[in-house]
């Protein structure tokens, strides 16, 4: 990945001479020639590394260096000046500056300097997010999970790790897809860069166009500075696809061609750049389905369907409750600063013999709630929501067809009505939570609710309003 520099030096002969050297380096290269030039350019660009002469016209160069290590602390400022004094070395090094060169340049060693200098901007980066990445990291050997499905998974996660393809994480909302992509990465060659997530339904498609793709600074209103994009962001290492079903025909063409050519080009833009990027798509819905239904391009979902990994909902492995009840105790009593408190045996039962709909998230949020109920030593089941003592729908994997026959569409409709009328009088009303506890699409679950007359009139014009 090319490295961006700035140049700040009154001299336009300066100007040059380092320009095309840097560029001859492969590196951007930007120019300012003056102090507040130079300052105006930093506020609107990010850059890597920073070249500023001490002594110019409208100012001190060691105070623009000082505002440049405020605002962004990683980037590298080399001083360079003519006039050389032990006194200004000595200041431009406690302001911050990694190094001082005079003129003329030795240019060999004006070299060694700038990529010693990018290296350890190189390094600051690696180490901040390895930083932000450890915690989570440790999560993984924290999947739970003994039952025969999940162990399917965890011997799954191991092969798939070992290779460079992509994956197509399936699962119903809250089975945990983000965690399998994430130990599929730091199982892998690539675990000490980075993994980037975009969740595709929740950005409009110029924006998710800008967030995957970056932008030129100018390429529309508000592009006030460049911006790299997550392709460019996670070379080396994973690029996870949140909910890519949601994903724009328009939108899916360009991810496609990306995947392709292993190229981007930032919106504005008009050079392409390579990039080294796994990519790890999820999905809660049957994307082979939609593919059929022209709902999502079929040489798309070959091109991320390289390795199907299934999650099985929560209700498909109860024998895994027990452990993940007290693996969310233990965490959140940790986090509430308590001790862990025991469950009643009822109370286990009744999180058994629940239907969980919204799986180890829900479950997770239910622990959550009753741990900061509960006042006893042991939760019991007054502690947990009253839905989970209500007789729930038997939804298993296995129907049995009446000898009779029956009515599939009026069937199909009458459990949607019937599922999501419990889904709002479970979210108190409130559409979008009853349409991420059902793993539907905010508008698909208004367009139903609205067909089957599960919200007023007065509900109905405000969502048309707001869309």
């Amino acid at each position: 990945m090319n490295a961006k520099i700035l140049v700040v030096d009154d001299e336009q002969s300066i100007q040059e001479f380092l320009r095309l050297l840097l560029e001859e380096n492969d590196f951007q290269v930007a120019t300012a020639g003056s102090v507040a030039d130079g300052r105006s350019q930093f506020q609107q660009d990010s850059f890597d590394l920073v070249l500023c002469d001490i002594i110019m016209p409208d100012g001190n160069g060691l105070d623009l260096l000082q505002e440049i290590k405020q605002q962004d602390a990683r980037t590298s400022v080399i001083m360079m000046t003519a006039y050389t004094s032990t006194k200004s070395a000595i200041e431009a090094m406690k302001r911050g500056a990694y190094d001082y060169i005079s003129k003329p340049f030795d240019v060999e060693e004006l070299k060694v300097v700038i990529q010693k200098a990018l290296e350890k901007t190189e390094l600051v980066d690696e180490n901040i997010f390895l930083r932000r990445e450890l915690e989570e990291k440790y999560r993984f050997a924290n999947i739970i999970g003994r039952s025969r499905p999940m162990q399917e998974i965890f011997s799954l996660i191991e092969r798939v790790a070992r290779t460079v393809s992509t994956v197509l994480v399936e699962g119903e909302s809250g089975t945990g897809k983000e965690l399998i992509a994430r130990a599929v990465h730091y199982e892998s060659a690539r675990a000490s860069n980075r993994f980037l997530s975009v969740n595709c339904g929740a950005l409009p498609e110029d924006l998710l166009e800008s967030e995957l793709f970056g932008h030129e600074r100018g390429a529309f209103t508000g592009a006030v500075r460049e911006k790299k994009g997550l392709f460019r962001e996670a070379h080396g290492g994973t690029l996870f696809l949140d909910e890519i079903s949601e994903m724009s025909p328009s939108m899916q063409v360009k991810l496609l061609r990306a995947l392709q050519e292993k190229k981007v080009r930032r919106v504005g833009g008009s050079q392409e750049e390579s990039v080294d990027v796994r990519i790890i798509a999820a999905t809660n819905r049957d994307l082979k389905e939609q593919t059929e239904n022209g709902q999502f391009r079929e040489d798309l979902f070959y091109r991320i369907n390289v390795i199907p990994v299934r999650l099985p909902p929560l209700r498909r492995r109860r024998e895994d409750i027990p452990l993940l009840v007290d693996f969310f105790i233990k965490k959140y009593s940790k986090s509430m600063e308590i001790e862990p408190r025991k469950i009643s045996v009822e109370a286990m039962r009744m999180l058994e013999s629940y239907h969980w709909p919204g799986n180890v998230r829900e479950l997770e949020n239910v622990i959550e709630r009753a741990l900061a109920l509960s006042t006893g030593d042991a939760m019991t089941s007054d502690d947990l929501p009253i839905h989970l003592m209500q007789p729930q729908p038997d939804l298993g994997d296995e129907m049995t067809l009446p000898d009779s026959g029956l009515q599939l569409e009026p069937y199909l409709d009458d459990m949607r009505r019937q599922l999501m009328t419990q889904a709002l009088d479970r979210c108190n009303g409130i559409q979008t939570q009853a349409a991420d506890l059902l793993g539907m699409t905010f508008r698909s679950f208004r367009y139903y609710a609205k067909k089957m007359g599960l919200m007023g009139s007065d509900e109905s014009e405000t969502a048309e309003l707001v869309d």
